[in-house]
């Protein structure tokens, strides 16, 4: 019994798969958030440049 609990106490590889999932989370975080603003913006320039069009059509 002790000896299986030694061994889990020193079994590192569950802490990497978590270290990895948490990289991993951190990096889907900032792509959403730079993806999100980046299309905000683009949204406001293509309402722009769209209403530009219909204003240069009349």
């Amino acid at each position: 019994m002790f000896g299986t609990v030694k061994r889990f106490v020193r079994d590192e590889r569950a802490a990497t798969s978590i270290e990895y999932a948490l990289i991993a989370a951190g990096i889907s975080i900032t792509i959403i958030v730079a993806v999100n603003t980046v299309g905000t913006s683009m949204k406001g320039r293509f309402e722009d440049v769209s209403n530009k069009l219909a204003t240069a059509g009349n």
